[in-house]
């Protein structure tokens, strides 16, 4: 065999070293004992410290263009393109396209669904075809953007670009898998079945060893791996594991010494390595998240890349001869056209970027018209002559989430003396949590943040009950004892043997369970963190923030209440509503609850917050600071079951008489606007919103703790707009749940701070949320998690496979934007309506790079409220009126 190390034909740039005895022995069968010294030196590389660094730099900014995936137990959504933000979308989808093959605008059948139907109107492809300047000089006109749509079926734009070649395929001489699997597929099903083994630090019983890192895991398990030679059609593939570079260091020098690719294509060429397993890639992106919120670094990441890196040895050692020898010819000759490819492209897509543009502009219109009918009533603390403006009777500050605006408008509707207002469901709180006796430590924040604050759990009795009541040892004890009992018995079972005596043993205890499964009840949301507690410590088990003296408790709780706009007017009962999802069997669970908390409920930030606020020595610190207090003010706790759209209050035997009074009087008002809600919602979900309320509700619970349910709820899809305004300037308008509504006043915010606040913080995350449902229907197949029939569980909460293996999948699964007919959610970008003053709003586009860039490059739209009525639109670095058609 041949060992080929160095390309035959003329290098772009120049090689690193000149020929050499060693080569030659290299490239001669007597030197095939050479082969692993090749890899073990700088100076056997061929490398020299300024090569070296550029390969560093090379490698640094293609695993930079990676953006990180949450685990399945703190699932956030992620706008998969988020590292690359800094270029404009259609820059990107032709980078996407000809690197990895992914689609980032919405397809083409797509598209045209939406234009036969009338979704797009002719008006809006105008609109769309005027406001790019480069489409008009490039002649593209409203009958060539409807003859690139193609008939039906049209071919995938995909199908249309250039791409580029990796190694690995042009290696592969069956690349179509007519008689195996293709070296594409079987080196991602190896690589991810390893990592799947390195990462999961829960699931499996036996752990691997890990001292040494991913990449030397990964190089000790193929070489004991005696099934990828069959899969890959490569019987002698033992032979090539000899070729193995040692470090990762060294396969990365390997392949940007060996294969004479142009500097400049270096980190291109590496980023489109990344995306074959862009799952895993995108897991180790989040290690290396967590680990720089924390002011480390992780290098899982290029251990990744290294990995990927070295398959190309272990390949040409096996191939080897003319054929590594034409492979590298094909693979220079394309990748000296990279730039070339990508501009092709770039130049393809326009009539996409049109489209996507009309698609916008049709839900804009529709959405300004709505706006538009609203009659904004001014915020006033005084009536006229001085007179006191009447407090609302209630005030309920609800998550931004968009399930929680046709709740919002129901319970405004039911009992107009309630003011909703809207804010980030975490309220504010920059807080992880620990519950009593775990040693667990979970983020209840954005995932952009890390967390400041402690929450844990206090035992908490009322002053009656502390003589018979438990104590915290009380709890402490149950819990541990329950836990024991549990880590046991399922000891027990995991074994072979074992597990065969276990369902003896057990017998008829699963029936009422197998019961359970088969007919669906209407259970009450199950919450994790009370596991082990019985009924009797549950209720008394309260979440409160650890750690603060009065002052620093004053100083937060007065932040939060300016942060809700809730100087001026306090009223006697407030509810905090944090919102959380109920769904059995269900891998993705944690995506429908509260993603600015971290991919759990509000529940323990509501609480932990409303007891801040009743604290009377809070409330006077507050009181002292001019915020107006009514003197019986009342906090409450309480959480939207998004499934069933039920209320659930929390804490109120702690309450005084007062507040409790004020809270039942409140229950109908909350039943009415739920049945209203689940009224609105039925129709989406195959249900009749005619039949009785009873029996609508009971349908929902039911749906909710149906195991066979693969489509619980539709969460945030349809999600499409984020208003920062006064709540008058939204009350009334039905905006179908597809809008983020936040409170935000310009007049109590003189300093724009808020307002700074708001557009780096929530217009962030709602950019995330829009652009995950957007990704994961333009491109379903990789960067959605496929059917959830298939999904199986990675490392116990690592992610999902679809079947049991292929890359880790990220993003949505096809139930959660599909109804299996038609998409549930339209690929529209995120369009951010805000009332402020127009120098406000560019003061903050100034001062942060990563908003400025998400407007200027076209992730978004930026809107504002006009003085004198309509709306303004920014576009390159101005304001322009924008009418509502």
């Amino acid at each position: 065999m041949n060992t080929i190390t160095r390309p035959i034909r003329e290098r772009t740039t120049p090689p690193s070293r000149p020929d050499t005895a060693q080569d030659r022995d290299v490239l001669s069968p007597k030197g095939q004992d050479t082969v692993l010294s090749v890899f073990s030196s700088a100076e056997a590389c061929g490398t020299t410290p300024d090569f070296d660094q550029r390969v560093e730099a090379a490698c640094a900014k293609a695993c930079s263009a990676i953006a990180p995936a949450w685990p399945l137990d703190r699932a956030i959504a992620v706008n998969p393109h988020w590292e690359r933000i800094g270029m404009p979308v259609r820059a990107v989808a032709a980078r996407m396209a000809v690197l990895g093959r992914l689609q980032v605008f919405p397809p083409r059948d797509q598209l045209r669904a939406a234009w036969h139907s009338g979704r797009i109107q002719s008006a809006d492809l105008r609109a769309a075809l005027l406001a790019s300047a480069e489409a008009r000089a490039c002649g593209l006109d409203e009958a060539a953007c409807i003859a690139a749509l193609g008939p039906s079926p049209a071919l995938p734009q995909l199908q249309q670009l250039p791409q580029l070649p990796l190694l690995i395929d042009v290696l592969d001489d069956d690349p179509q898998g007519q008689s195996r699997l293709s070296w594409r597929q079987a080196i991602t099903h190896q690589l991810s079945q390893t990592c799947a083994a390195y990462f999961d630090r829960h699931q499996a019983d036996w752990q691997p060893q890990r001292s040494h890192g991913l990449y030397a895991f990964w190089r000790d398990t193929l070489v004991h791996d005696h099934g990828i030679g069959v899969l890959m059609g490569l019987p002698d593939i033992a032979r090539g594991l000899q070729a193995l570079p040692d470090t990762r260091e060294a396969a990365e020098r390997w392949v940007l010494s060996r294969l004479g690719l142009p500097e400049d294509a270096w980190a291109d060429y590496l980023e489109a390595v990344l995306l074959t397993v862009n799952g895993w890639a995108s897991w180790c992106a989040y290690l290396g998240w967590q680990a720089r919120l924390q002011g480390g670094s992780d290098s899982h990441l290029r251990d990744l890349l290294a990995i990927r890196l070295a398959w190309g040895a272990v390949l040409l050692e096996c191939r080897g001869g003319s054929t590594a020898q034409r492979a590298f010819a094909a693979l220079q000759g394309a990748w000296e056209q990279s730039a070339q490819r990508l501009q092709e492209a770039h130049h393809h897509l326009l009539v996409d970027e049109v489209w996507q543009n009309a698609l916008d502009i049709g839900y804009q219109r529709d959405l300004a018209q709505r706006l538009a009918m609203v009659a904004p009533a001014p915020v006033l603390a005084q009536g006229p002559g001085g007179t006191p403006v009447p407090a609302p009777e209630v005030q309920a500050v609800f998550c931004i989430d968009v399930r929680s605006e046709p709740l919002r408008r129901a319970i405004e509707s039911a009992w107009p003396a309630v003011q909703t207002l809207g804010f980030a469901g975490f309220f504010g709180l920059p807080v992880s949590y620990s519950p009593l006796g775990t040693s667990l430590d979970r983020p209840q924040l954005p995932g952009l943040l890390a967390p400041a604050l402690s929450v844990t759990d206090e035992v908490v009795t009322l002053p009656l009950d502390a003589s018979a009541g438990p104590d915290a040892q009380d709890v402490l004890q149950a819990r541990h004892q329950h836990f024991r009992r549990t880590r046991q018995w399922r000891a027990g079972t995991r074994w072979p043997n074992a597990a065969f005596s276990s369902v003896e043993a057990i017998g008829a205890g699963y029936v009422g369970k197998m019961i359970g499964l088969l007919r669906p009840g209407k259970a009450t949301r199950r919450v994790a963190d009370d596991e082990g507690l019985s009924a009797r410590y549950r209720p008394v088990c309260r979440p409160t923030l650890a750690g603060l003296d009065l002052e620093a408790k004053v100083a937060l709780a007065a932040r939060v209440l300016h942060a809700m706009s809730m100087d001026r007017t306090i009223a006697p009962l407030v509810l905090l509503m944090g919102h959380g999802s109920q769904s059995l069997n269900n891998a993705q669970a944690a995506a429908l609850d509260c993603g600015a908390c971290c991919g759990q409920t509000g529940e323990v930030n509501a609480r932990a917050l409303a007891r801040l606020l009743n604290e009377p020595p809070v409330q006077a610190g507050l009181r002292a600071r001019g915020l107006p207090l009514p003197a019986d003010v009342a906090f409450v706790a309480a959480l939207h079951n998004t499934t069933t759209d039920e209320i659930e209050g929390f804490d109120l035997d702690l309450l005084p008489l007062s507040a409790q009074a004020r809270w039942s009087r409140l229950q109908p008002v909350l039943v009415q606007a739920g049945d209203q809600v689940r009224r609105e919602r039925a129709a989406s979900l195959g249900l009749d919103p005619r039949m009785p309320a009873g029996a609508l509700l009971s349908q929902l619970q039911r749906r909710a703790n149906d195991a066979a349910q693969i489509r619980p709820e539709w969460g945030l899809a349809g999600n499409a707009a984020f208003v920062m305004a006064p709540r008058s300037r939204t009350r009334g308008s039905v905006l179908h749940g597809r809008v983020f509504l936040h409170d935000y006043d310009a007049e109590q915010d003189a300093d724009g701070s808020v307002l700074e606040l708001l557009m780096t913080a929530p217009m962030l995350v709602t950019h995330w949320i829009n652009w995950q449902y957007h990704a994961s229907t333009s491109e379903p197949t990789r960067l959605g998690s496929g059917n959830k029939l298939l999904h199986n569980v990675v490392g116990g909460n690592l992610g999902v496979f679809e079947g049991n293996g292929g890359d880790l999948r990220i993003g949505l699964a096809r139930q959660s934007v599909h109804d299996g007919e038609d998409w549930r959610h339209e690929a529209v970008r995120l369009t951010v309506v805000i009332d402020a003053p127009a120098d406000a709003i560019d003061r903050v586009l100034q001062r942060h790079a990563v908003v400025r860039q998400l407007v200027e490059h076209g992730w978004l739209h930026l809107w504002r409220f006009a003085e004198g009525g309509g709306f303004q639109r920014w576009v390159t670095g101005e304001w322009r009126p924008e009418s509502t058609r």
